[in-house]
């Protein structure tokens, strides 16, 4: 018995150094160098994001301004920011928060999580609207166009359209509309429209929220088709309402910008513009990087190079 006991006794004891092997070797031992420089990644002044990011760290004269940020920072759209993030250990970005991923790691903000519920009740900072824009009524490629942009944007003040929004990580605004209790209203979509074609451009961070609209949209609607060319917020404005713009090859029926509008943007009558989503912007570091938060100060203090190694922020 007592041999059996002692057998006993040494497997467990195997296997619970087996067990503590395991957790040695999958609990990542950081490497991370506090003293190593801190790469300042951004997005280039026409982004709506980088609008709602500096404008939110108190450092709205470098939303259109690069002379005033950190000698060697890098600009690059929202993909690269996430993919470089995702390789550059000493990196600081900023992405949409319906572009969070597994692959890097957001950081609160001034003690708050970058979460969609703390998006709704208005605790989290950094977020901005997700808005649309559209041309002028008669100035479509034809009156089939402009019947279905109408019925599209009717259908994102639906329930319908909420719960995409809020599938892809945007916060969709309250309604408790259907789209059943009003597509009678939208003659177009029920005909065949599959020839025929409807522009979305603009904001790049709103694309993969658009797309997911469009791809619900397209079957209810007589299965039209969507292009999506998305290149920036300033271009919801350019591509459907500058007359040096709108009407050549790159030219959108539906512009799409991460941020309010501005300027001549204000001037297109209301009609042709609105909200369809809040969003939050998230300050994004390497996975191997210990920082778990940041306040709006410092990340000004990174932008603008007041702090220039990580073991400035990390004291």
């Amino acid at each position: 018995m007592k041999k059996i006991l002692s057998i006993l006794t040494m497997l467990l004891l195997g296997v619970s150094l087996i067990a503590c092997g395991e957790k040695t070797t999958t609990v990542s031992t950081s490497s991370f160098d506090e003293t190593k420089t801190i790469n300042v990644y951004t997005r280039d002044t026409t982004s709506g994001t980088r609008t709602g990011f500096m404008e939110g760290i108190g450092f709205a004269e470098a939303a259109t301004s690069d002379s005033v940020l950190v000698e060697g920072f890098l600009i690059k759209d929202n993909t690269g920011i996430l993919s470089t993030i995702g390789i550059d250990e000493y990196g600081i970005g900023y992405v949409s928060l319906s572009s969070v991923n597994n692959t890097i790691k957001g950081l609160s903000f001034n003690g708050v999580a970058p979460t969609e519920a703390n998006v709704i009740n208005d605790t989290y900072g950094l977020k901005r609207p997700f808005m649309w824009m559209l041309r002028a009524d008669g100035d479509y490629p034809s009156q089939d166009v402009e019947d279905i942009v109408n019925a599209f944007v009717a259908f994102l003040g639906t329930t319908d359209g909420g719960d995409i929004i809020n599938n892809q990580g945007a916060i969709a605004l309250p309604s408790t509309t259907t789209w059943d209790s009003i597509k009678a209203n939208h003659d177009v979509c029920i005909q065949d429209n599959s020839d025929i074609t409807v522009r979305f451009g603009g904001s790049d961070s709103i694309q993969k929220v658009a797309q997911a609209l469009t791809a619900a949209f397209m079957p209810k609607c007589g299965n039209f088709v969507a292009e999506h060319d998305h290149t920036g917020s300033s271009d919801a404005y350019k591509r459907t309402n500058d007359p040096a713009i709108k009407d050549t090859s790159v030219g959108k029926d539906v512009g799409f910008a991460s941020r309010n509008f501005r300027g001549a943007e204000l001037e297109v009558p209301a009609i042709q513009r609105g909200q369809l989503a809040w969003d939050a912007i998230v300050a994004i570091v390497n996975l191997n990087n210990p920082l778990t938060g940041v306040t709006a100060e410092d990340l000004k203090k990174m932008y603008d190079g007041t702090y220039t190694t990580w073991a400035d922020i990390q004291g």
